[in-house]
């Protein structure tokens, strides 16, 4: 379990290593590791996640209201984020202290200074968001995976949404059934899919 990314100490030295990948329409240069998801290339789901996010401007004032980023890894979601509303609060959040070091790394390597890297302990408690962008982290286990999303979807803010990517195999169909059980103040639907992945989204109902 101490080889696995969302273990909180990864073994091993850090031994960064450089990657170019797309985020927010343009190459960058970014640095990953071993001991966190997906430290070769963006990983197919996030990348999908990404290219069918609705466009802020159409999501009202919950698209200004502060983003959380759950489970960053070394920080593609919260990067993109960050990237296109330099303006914008982005909170990137990850149990796994390499992960969290390299979102900060990356965050400076590409000029940005609107991210809060922090553990899910670290975020004020009266924080709500607008947004969640999250590529969660499926393998974890379904009971600690609920525990997570019990934490935080409650935190979206009026209008608020969250988007999810999951693949197919990984339980995307039952995923979403028990998000619209366990919170019927949220509207569930699913968006998108491509390549066994679904886009589950969940927005507070005014």
């Amino acid at each position: 379990m101490s080889q696995h990314y969302f273990s909180e100490s990864p073994d091993g030295e850090l031994r960064p290593r450089e990657i170019e990948v797309e985020l927010a329409g343009a190459s960058r240069s970014v640095v990953t590791a071993g001991g966190v998801f997906s430290p070769e290339q963006l990983d197919r789901g996030t990348a999908i996640l990404l290219r069918e996010l609705p466009a802020a401007d159409t999501l009202g004032s919950a698209g200004t209201a502060p983003l959380l980023d759950i489970g960053c890894g070394w920080g593609p979601i919260a990067l993109d984020a960050a990237l296109n509303q330099p303006e914008r609060e982005v909170w990137a959040i990850d149990v796994n202290e390499r992960s969290r070091e390299l979102t900060r790394r990356n965050a400076a390597r590409l000029g940005i200074t609107n991210i809060e890297v922090a553990t899910p302990e670290d975020v004020p408690a009266t924080l709500m968001f607008g947004e969640i962008r999250s590529n969660p982290p499926i393998r974890v286990g379904k009971d600690a995976l609920h525990a997570i999303l019990r934490q935080w979807l409650p935190r979206l803010s009026d209008d608020g949404v969250a988007h999810l990517v999951v693949a197919k195999h990984l339980g995307a169909d039952s995923l979403q059934r028990w998000i619209a059980t366990e919170f019927p103040e949220l509207a569930v639907d699913r968006p998108a899919r491509d390549k066994g992945f679904h886009i589950i989204r969940a927005q507070r109902q005014a």
